[in-house]
């Protein structure tokens, strides 16, 4: 499922515009990736968290040349099921 097929599925359920499930569901995810950028963790109980993990740089090695590559630091969303998902996945 990708964003415009929620966006359809909500508006279908809730007898909602495309123009306000839009709007909802952006409202949604705007909310969730300001909290990850601020370093908050998310948690939506029954489904799972999202937290931002971050990496040190370090030198790596191009596998094609075999030179020396610097990788920078870095901040990557991780998600961890919940529970319920789990369970749920697995009946």
């Amino acid at each position: 499922m990708n964003k415009s097929e929620l966006i359809k599925r909500l508006a279908e359920e809730r007898d909602l515009s495309l123009e306000e499930a839009t709007e909802i569901v952006t409202i949604f995810f705007d909310s969730m990736k300001e909290a990850l950028q601020n370093g908050d963790r998310v948690e939506i109980r029954g489904f799972g968290s999202f937290k931002i993990k971050e990496y040190d740089g370090y030198q790596g090695r191009n596998p094609k040349t075999g030179k020396p590559v610097n990788v920078s630091p870095k901040r990557l969303p991780f998600f961890r099921a919940g529970k319920e998902l789990k369970e749920y996945l697995n009946t």
